[in-house]
């Protein structure tokens, strides 16, 4: 899986390059640009060899982007697309439900800090009723 992520991100990085390198309609910020004489290939030559290399690293960007989005939701178990309770048996029709009870433990520490240190009495809050 890594070996197919640093590929991705080559061919990230290509497909930047080459697109900076096409010249733009309005001619802003093509840096291979034009029609200078004695090049390597003429303008419309290397408009057309950028522009297939340009749909051909799409493409591998595409099937890199898939392989690599099938590979990270394999092993993994699809969640309940609505789940209200965890691990509660659904209430049978015709019986009241189920309130959960939480027991009130002797000596929790709600009780000490209710109670004060040593026998003190903690200062009140005032209650706006």
């Amino acid at each position: 899986m890594e070996f197919l992520l640093v590929i991705h991100l080559l061919i990230c990085a290509a497909m930047i390059a080459v697109v900076l390198l096409q010249k733009s309609e309005g001619g802003a910020l093509g840096i291979g640009g034009g029609g200078g004489g004695g090049g390597f290939m003429t303008g419309r030559g290397t408009a057309n060899m950028l522009t297939r290399v340009t749909a051909g690293l799409a493409a591998a960007f595409f099937l890199t982007s898939l392989a690599l989005s099938g590979m990270a939701t394999i092993g993994r178990k699809a969640a309940a697309p609505i789940s209200t309770t965890i691990g509660a048996e659904p209430a049978k029709p015709g019986t009241p439900a189920k309130t959960p009870e939480t027991p009130a433990k002797p000596g929790s520490l709600l009780d000490k800090l209710k109670g004060g240190a040593a026998g003190q009495r903690l200062p009140s809050i005032p209650q706006n009723n």
